[in-house]
């Protein structure tokens, strides 16, 4: 199973960005999908979270801005990120509990990360 994010770069102050990634391999099922980033001299912090049933969940600094959403027919999470901010600037990485087979246990799979800076 691999993940394999995409769309990050280099965005302006108050610009937006779509961070895609897409789960492949032997898949059976996916579960909570999410999306976390760590910023140079920092902890990993959550981002957002979303369900196969699409409930989702957000980190506190980014309520309100970002989004995300999945495509559980292309095993694929997405993270809409408006109003950005210096601070926001980080590595997003993505992730996914996956199944690959039925009656098989789910196991956390990370994509490659993806570099997001917010600067003028």
């Amino acid at each position: 199973v691999q993940l394999q994010a995409s769309g990050g770069g280099l965005v302006q102050p108050g610009g937006s960005l779509r961070l895609s990634c897409a789960a492949s391999g032997a898949i059976y099922a996916v579960a909570i999908m999410g999306w976390y980033r760590q910023a140079p001299g920092k902890q990993r912090e959550l981002v957002a979270s979303i369900t196969a049933a699409q409930y989702a969940n957000y980190g506190d600094s980014v309520k309100g801005r970002f989004t995300i959403s999945r495509d559980n027919a292309k095993n694929t999470v997405y993270l809409q990120m408006s109003s950005l901010k210096p601070d926001d600037t980080a590595v997003y990485y993505c992730n996914g509990d996956v199944q690959d087979h039925a009656a098989g246990s789910f196991y956390t799979y990370w994509g490659q990360g993806t570099q997001v800076t917010v600067s003028s």
